[in-house]
């Protein structure tokens, strides 16, 4: 075009913005000469559809400094993601434009406001703003009804519906996605049968929508179909929000190939992201994440909800190498994470244990500004507890003190018990209390593994009464796995096997697991095999019954009953776990076994730890040889305990990192007694600080 106006360019704005492909309208932002409130609307309405409503806030913000008068259409968009997000003090700011620029008279901003304010939790005001209304329209009562239905008040948005003289589809529809909002999904399926009988007024995509996730949540198949056929007979066209709805309730109520069947009809082009989660989710459950990623690379615009939803499909299935290279690719050409795909990496960092992607990822999160938001400072404190910096897990947690919930402070107390700081983690339970947060089952696992590591038997006692007489929690396996553990660390084993005998619910593996564990320390060989036949009656391939079976005869000097246990579990060809420690050094890991001769640095290792194990001797070490359960003389148990795979490990380590930086092991069994001693008196040699985490918890020395 020889001659462009704002109106040609904002022709084009206006069409890259309804695509959601915001890099393309910014470029075309960015060329236009002069903006009026038609620019800088686009421009918002673009970034709330993809749910960056912090960029469209400052655009907004940007508009008023440049004296840009928004317009009625401008103000409901940027109320709309206000009441999304629950921003409520820049709700009200935006409240003040209405008022400076005089449209508190629009029937539509004051809808608008209603809207915002109750979905932020400020019903007063809500209430303020409707009596002020002169002319109440059904949009306002529908605004009212929604209100209600968003706090929770059911009866009361039932009753002001029933007053309307007249209702539109859309007050249909509030009641009826209310109800499913809400989790009220029968009474919503009720509704719509109501509207049907009563009305003359037809559905939209919405009022499907609305039903078929009602339908998904019920898993109520039969009546999703029959919500299918209506569609097929009324031609609703497939390739929006209803078919998206279509295959995600076919997908939840499990009949992930008809889902596979629609999406072939309709094709991936705007299939939504609840859609895609759920034939994700679908297909995970059936092992197959291929197909999953055929379809995600199949959308054509891949939202940071799709992006999300693939690197949880993959953390999920346990492919955490998968979602980190996933998140990689996000970040070179997809959409800016947000705070949900933060968390699910800093998850992934977690299950790795890989501090240097946890710090990265904590870097990205800084830079987008989602640091401070509670699923990343949850996920952060997890991930720095995980990998073993207990002093960054404490800086995360300080760092939202006035945004912690429940989550947070579980997230703490489990890091500070897995520890081995069992005094600060139960003190930061009382200060839980004291702020009247409710906790949680997962909560007294943390507390009542702390007393377990710190072997308070009557707090333990008094928690585990607390759970249940005070918060109403009902035992799971974990929290009894805890009691029993506690009892048999303290050497009450007696008490140990009444509290088995009289759980409320049947013991299982860990249940039985954590009893025999616990006869090793008093060395109770009849109680052992007690345990160890429970556990094996429950699961018969249960390699670590056997083991700890024959640990506790070698511990008691019963060679050759321990030698029997051992011929057994070979003779049933029941394969124990073989002990491995690994770390990483740069972006590589290094693996090692007990007495590993694989590693090609393996003479170098060996002599290293020979030179350390006879310096740390001299420095007071004593070495634990009854932590080797084999009937051997003292100068072979002490060349087996110079090389399990911790040790071999952390001379390695020494080896190839620099002075003064930390060492952090990871191990996939319990680092045995002779370990634990030997490395403290490692670290004092060295003057490293040397962290370990085994299956139970972190040792940090």
């Amino acid at each position: 075009m020889s001659v462009k106006n704002v109106f040609s360019y904002n022709t084009l704005l206006s069409a890259y913005a309804k695509k959601c492909m915001m890099h393309e309208a910014l470029l075309v932002f960015n060329e236009v000469p002069e903006h009026d409130s038609v620019s800088w609307t686009a421009m918002i309405v673009g970034y709330n559809q993809i749910g960056r409503f912090g960029v469209a806030f400052r655009m907004f913000v940007e508009m008023m400094k440049r004296k840009v008068v928004p317009t009625e259409f401008t103000l409901t968009n940027v109320l709309a993601s206000c009441a999304l997000i629950e921003a409520l003090d820049v709700g009200r700011k935006v409240h003040s434009f209405v008022v400076k620029l005089g449209l508190s008279g629009y029937v539509s901003v004051a809808n608008s406001l209603v809207n915002m304010y109750a979905k932020s939790g400020d019903v007063g005001t809500a209430m303020a703003v409707v009596d002020r209304i002169k002319l109440k329209n059904v949009s306002t009562w529908n605004a009212i009804i929604s209100m209600h239905m968003q706090l929770g008040e059911v009866e009361s948005a039932l009753a002001q519906f029933e007053e309307m003289k007249e209702h539109d589809v859309i007050s249909w529809n509030s009641m009826i996605a209310g109800y499913n909002q809400r989790g009220f999904d029968a009474k919503a399926l009720n509704m719509f049968s109501k509207m049907q009988k009563e009305s003359k007024l037809k559905p939209d995509k919405y009022t499907l929508a609305s039903l078929l996730s009602s339908c998904a949540n019920l898993e109520d198949l039969q009546t999703g179909r029959q919500v299918h056929a209506y569609i097929t007979r009324n031609e609703f066209d497939f390739s929006g929000a209803v078919g998206s709805a279509l295959i995600s309730m076919y997908s939840k109520c499990g009949s992930v190939g008809t889902a596979q069947k629609v999406l072939q009809n309709r094709g991936t082009s705007s299939l939504n992201i609840v859609a895609f989660t759920s034939l994700l989710d679908g297909y995970i459950k059936l092992g197959d994440i291929n197909t999953a990623r055929q379809i995600f690379d199949s959308l054509e615009n891949h939202d940071v909800v799709a992006w999300t939803a693939m690197i949880v499909g993959y953390t999920q299935n346990g492919q955490n190498n998968e979602a980190m290279e996933l998140f990689r690719s996000m970040v070179k050409e997809g959409p800016v994470p947000n705070n949900y795909t933060l968390a699910a990496m800093l998850s992934v960092s977690s299950n790795l244990a890989s501090l240097n992607h946890g710090k990265q990822i904590h870097a990205v999160a800084l830079k987008s500004g989602e640091a401070s938001s509670a699923s990343v400072s949850n996920a952060l404190i997890n991930m720095y507890a995980k990998a073993g910096n207990i002093k960054c897990a404490r800086k995360a947690f300080f760092l939202i003190q006035q945004r912690r919930d429940s989550v947070s402070w579980t997230s703490m107390i489990m890091a500070l018990a897995q520890h081995g700081l069992g005094e600060e983690s139960l003190q930061l339970f009382e200060d839980m209390l004291a702020l009247d947060i409710t906790p949680d089952h997962i909560t007294y696992i943390g507390v009542l593994s702390a007393c377990t590591h710190v072997g308070l038997v009557e707090k333990g006692r008094k928690y585990f009464r607390m759970m249940k007489e005070v918060h109403g929690i009902e035992p799971t396996s974990s929290h009894c796995a805890c009691m029993i553990d506690l009892f048999g660390r303290a050497g009450l084993l007696e008490e140990a096997q009444e509290f088995i005998e009289t759980m409320s619910i049947e013991p299982d593996v860990i249940a039985w697991g954590s009893l025999l564990a616990s006869c090793k320390f008093d060395k109770n060989v009849e109680l052992a095999a007690i345990a160890a036949e429970k556990v094996l009656s429950i699961e018969p391939g249960n390699s670590g019954a056997y083991s700890a079976l024959a640990n506790v005869y070698s511990a008691c000097g019963k060679w050759e009953e321990a030698a029997k246990i051992r011929k057994s579990m070979k003779d049933r060809k029941v394969k124990k776990e073989q002990g491995i420690s690994w770390l990483q050094i740069k972006s590589e890991v290094h693996v090692f076994g007990a007495d590993d001769a694989s590693h090609p640095q393996r003479y170098a290792i060996h002599q290293k730890m020979s030179k350390i194990w006879e310096e740390i001797k001299k420095i007071g070490f004593v070495p634990d040889t009854d932590s080797v359960l084999h009937d051997l003389d003292q100068e072979l148990k002490e060349q087996i305990l110079k090389h399990h795979s911790e040790k071999l490990a952390i001379a390695f380590g020494l080896m190839n990192t620099p002075e003064n930086s930390t060492l952090r092991i990871m191990k996939n069994l319990r680092v045995c007694n002779d370990c634990h001693s030997a490395i403290k008196f490692i670290s004092r040699l060295a003057n490293r600080e040397i962290i370990v985490r085994d299956v139970a918890a972190w040792m940090v020395n």
